[in-house]
């Protein structure tokens, strides 16, 4: 029986490994000072996972705090969606591995890969599922190790990616809160400029692919902000639209933390002020489909968002994919 009220999150939380890089570090590696990385990036330090911890590691771990936040025991979960473009291996769902790692055992669980923009396809699908009727609560993560396959010699990726990983617990609302409008897309012809060629069915590995770092992240940068200075801000147009709001009824926008001069873009899109913007790309890099959930759960704990904001969570990434909702906090 579908639900007749609203659906949305009912906790949120995140997780990052305590390793970090900083641009210190990368300044002895590239010919590039730690002020200019900062200057190009808006980036001052990126977490890394620990040797032998995986991407399933740090999405359990911002799992249970999600669940803490909800008050929610794994036992009601009924579905974990894992956003995510470096699982653990191939051949198994991250989601089935965190799903055992929170003992959710009555819990349905699939990976979704969407890139960046992936955790915003994850809550809306989400929310769907539960609206439908079919389950009545969900466990959505964001969660990356990028570093494990990101080419450390090449300083146009090397300077930008972390790791680190966001969930939310989603729910029944009461009518009028949570997930109030959407927009999902993607243009597949443009997939060549941001994407990882080796290791799929179309180049499997090699020798070869190994020898010229082809399992690591390829970057056209040039397309990939030019396309990005528009994406995220009409993107979210669209979402406030389909939600029968305006950019004045905005309280803050949570986008992905790809670059502050592409965030900086979105909020001019939407005449939107910075002081309504999240912004935690100095203190995390870029974590791709992990970076809208941590930084939606530093908001909270930072007490930005109340009761009846209205919040926008955008982002794009590789695909090229884009994805925004607009949400009423409860």
């Amino acid at each position: 029986m579908k639900t007749r009220g609203g659906v949305g999150i009912l906790g949120a939380g995140s997780y990052v490994p305590e390793k970090v890089l900083t641009n210190e570090e990368l300044e002895k590696l590239f010919s590039l000072s730690a002020e200019s990385i900062f200057d190009f990036t808006g980036i001052r330090l990126r977490h890394i996972a620990a040797e032998g911890e995986a991407t399933s590691d740090l999405a359990v771990q911002a799992a249970l705090k999600a669940l803490e936040a909800a008050g929610t025991s794994p036992a009601e979960i009924e579905l974990v969606i894992v956003a995510t473009s470096s699982p653990d291996n191939i051949a198994s769902p991250c989601a089935a591995l965190v799903q055992s790692g929170i003992k959710a055992s009555k819990a349905a669980a699939f990976d979704l890969c969407a890139a960046c923009s992936g955790f915003v396809y994850g809550l809306v699908m989400g929310c769907q599922v539960i609206r439908s009727g079919l389950y009545k609560k969900a466990l959505v993560i964001g969660a990356e190790t990028v570093s494990r396959i990101t080419n450390m010699t090449d300083r146009d990726t090397a300077i930008l990616f972390g790791d680190g990983a966001g969930a939310v617990v989603l729910g029944e609302l009461p009518e009028g809160y949570g997930l109030l409008g959407s927009d999902l897309g993607a243009d597949g012809s443009k997939h060549h400029v941001l994407n990882v060629p080796a290791g799929g069915s179309r180049m499997p590995a090699s020798e070869e692919t190994v020898r010229n770092h082809l399992h690591t992240i390829q970057m056209d940068g040039f397309s990939v902000f030019k396309f990005a200075m528009r994406a995220m801000g009409d993107s979210a147009m669209r979402a406030l639209t389909a939600a029968g709001l305006t950019p004045g009824q905005l309280d803050l926008l949570v986008p992905h933390q790809a670059n502050l001069r592409i965030i900086e873009a979105a909020a001019g899109r939407l005449d939107l002020p910075m002081e309504k913007v999240v912004v935690n790309i100095e203190r995390h890099g870029n974590t791709s489909s992990a970076s809208i959930p941590i930084a939606l759960n530093e908001a909270v704990a930072e007490g930005r968002i109340r009761r009846d904001d209205i919040i926008i969570l955008t982002g794009f990434g590789a695909g090229l994919t884009w994805a925004s909702c607009a949400v009423r906090w409860f």
